[in-house]
């Protein structure tokens, strides 16, 4: 997402060598998943990916938002936006020729702006995968209750389903734990959760002092909440002798099976660190410390479910996604359940 210079003002400037020295060092430790989108960095980002180790690198690309490098002469530009077919012939067809590829290996429906029906699109997303120009299918930013529809209607027709689900998931934001998460359970589809470091808002004390100092770098607004949960991943990163970030990444990918956290930096040492985090180990002590960082309110009908909803004002609120965790079966007997299945665990750090 930050490979490029076209928005510098919000996600602050990456150069096309420093892009490069990032590429080759992610490629030397292993690294085979790049995500991008047509829009990113006005296509930018796509072009700068245009390399040639391409049959070993798992490439994700998306559609939906606007087309980035239009000739300033062409006025009507309703048809190069937007989830319906026209705009998917128009964007995708450019995105190859950018990313100079015959193919790609996902390609996300980049969001759902309620501009077409799902046949249109299942049926436009499933014609790239019969010609052999998408491998899989994605989607990101949508509800939970459309993607359930759309697939359904894939199955119903003998179609390709969306098999990743890509949003923002971190331990300050916490929202797709609602719906999205238990959906993705319930259709075998994988998670790309996106924003894992808060966009830069997870930082120590002194780092935010000099954040107000030197405003170089993402500039999205710091609240509360970004500071507080900060300092709860410091104190736990302190104990591990690693860095916060290093335990916001392993957070996420302690939460659920199958969650690709994505991540993305102006700077090659931002890439190291994040590395660097995929070995660090959470405690469920650990987990529960930053799960209670903010007051997560997964609201009706889980609370209710869970019971917590009843149980008078200043209860934390908890959901519930599996029958062990419904009080109103609980208390009907004592029973012996089947776990749901777990991420996979890290050697202790």
């Amino acid at each position: 997402m930050s490979l490029g210079t076209k928005n510098e003002a919000m996600f602050g400037a990456c150069s096309k060598a420093t892009a490069f020295e990032i590429l080759d060092h992610y490629y030397s430790e292993g690294g085979n998943f790049i995500d991008t989108a047509n829009s990113y960095q006005g296509g930018e980002t796509e072009t700068w990916l245009a390399r040639g180790n391409r049959d070993q690198i798992v490439l994700a690309t998306k559609y939906t938002g606007p087309h980035p490098t239009l000739d300033k002469d062409i006025k009507i530009r309703a048809n190069y936006g937007g989830n319906g077919l026209k705009s998917l012939r128009l964007t995708f067809t450019d995105s190859l020729k950018r990313l100079q590829t015959s193919y790609v290996d996902i390609l996300y429906l980049h969001w759902w702006n309620f501009t077409a029906t799902i046949p249109e699109v299942m049926h436009g997303l499933n014609d790239l995968v019969t010609s052999g120009k998408v491998l899989y299918l994605g989607i990101s930013d949508s509800p939970a209750w459309l993607v359930t529809k759309a697939n359904q209607y894939a199955r119903d027709h003998g179609l390709r389903q969306f098999v990743v689900y890509q949003g923002i998931w971190n331990a300050a934001m916490r929202d797709v734990e609602r719906d999205i998460v238990p959906m993705c359970r319930d259709e075998g589809m994988g998670i790309c959760a996106y924003s894992v470091l808060n966009s830069g808002r997870f930082q120590s004390a002194a780092s935010f002092e000099e954040r107000e100092k030197n405003k170089s770098g993402r500039q999205f607004p710091v609240t509360a909440r970004d500071k507080h949960v900060s300092r709860v991943l410091e104190v736990i990163a302190d104990t591990k002798k690693t860095s916060l970030t290093n335990v916001a990444l392993a957070y996420i990918m302690h939460k659920e099976p199958y969650v690709y956290p994505i991540v993305g930096g102006s700077k090659i040492s931002h890439i190291k660190g994040n590395v660097e985090g995929l070995s660090t180990s959470l405690t469920a002590d650990e987990m529960d410390q930053i799960d209670k960082a903010y007051d997560f309110d997964p609201g009706f009908p889980y609370t209710f479910l869970s019971g917590t909803m009843v149980q008078g004002f200043g209860t934390p609120q908890r959901g519930a996604s599996h029958a062990s965790e419904v009080r109103w079966t609980m208390a009907q007997g004592t029973f012996d359940w089947v776990e749901s299945p777990k991420a996979i665990k890290m050697a202790p750090s």
